[in-house]
């Protein structure tokens, strides 16, 4: 070396900086990666502390999701303006990367506040709630359609809440109409449905009217929900209400955190005048 070895760092002690071990270095060396500013005669590598800032960007671009392989292309054309690229590059998958893990956590904090409100409510209980206008996102009307259409219909659905980042975390709910409700047909469902906090421009939605609701749980499952829906509209017509345009229902326990369906929990709301 023609420096002052003061300048150059061993293999063990550049690794120690970089906090790795010494085959990680040795294999970046072996690969074209990152190798030794000089070795001598008897094979001993030595690295610049200059050469600790590209370990910390090879570190970064693995950290955000590059292959070795892919960073390995970069350092064959290095330049300002590829690197630059390569930034602008990974800052937009990064707040990709950032949008995805935020809406993950709405997401749970959907599911932490609806089950938060189960366990401290009386199941048993029928309730008269004032409730205020709520946006939901509709799938297509599956009422009276085919077996084949309906079933497509309600896959289009789930991939709308996909792509379009629509999953909120709220319970899946169902319509159903009041002329169903009133011809004992409680599973003839127009719609799925699920709640929008915050709602986005160009998508369409249904902003359901605000005002009193008849609610109550189901404890099973679909065949035995006529039970708590006979329930419900006695206590309807007990209080002299009027049954609304809509009755909404959202499964609260199902086979995410219930083994059994007899012990499925539905909410059922049945809008009231």
């Amino acid at each position: 070396m023609n420096e002052n070895p003061n300048n150059y760092l061993t293999t063990g002690e550049f690794a120690r900086l970089c906090k790795v071990n010494k085959q990680t270095l040795i294999y970046y060396d072996q690969i074209g990666l990152l190798s030794p500013i000089h070795k001598d005669a008897k094979g001993y590598r030595y690295y610049s502390i200059r050469q600790l800032e590209f370990f910390n960007v090879i570190s970064l671009l693995k950290e955000l999701g590059m292959t070795l392989n892919d960073i390995q292309r970069y350092t064959l054309n290095k330049s300002p303006e590829s690197f630059l690229s390569l930034l602008y590059e990974q800052k937009a998958e990064l707040k990709e990367k950032r949008e995805q893990i935020e809406m993950n956590e709405r997401i749970i904090h959907a599911k932490i506040k609806t089950l938060e409100y189960v366990c401290r409510t009386d199941l048993d209980q029928i309730m008269v709630q004032s409730c205020p206008e709520t946006t939901l996102y509709l799938s297509k009307d599956i009422k009276d359609v085919s077996s084949d259409e309906r079933v497509t219909r309600i896959s289009d659905f789930y991939n709308e809440l996909q792509q379009a980042q629509l999953d909120t975390g709220y319970p899946l709910g169902s319509i159903t109409r009041r002329e169903q409700i009133l011809s004992g047909e409680f599973t003839n469902y127009s719609y799925l449905y699920m709640e929008q906090p915050n709602s986005k421009e160009d998508v369409p939605y249904l902003r359901t009217a605000q005002g009193n609701f008849l609610t109550g749980f189901h404890n099973g499952g679909a065949a035995t929900i006529h039970e708590t829906y006979i329930r419900l509209l006695d206590q309807m017509t007990e209080l002299k209400f009027t049954l609304g345009e809509y009755v909404f229902e959202e499964c609260i326990y199902d086979n995410v955190v219930i083994k059994q369906e007899e012990n499925y929990i539905t909410k059922i709301m049945i809008q009231v005048f």
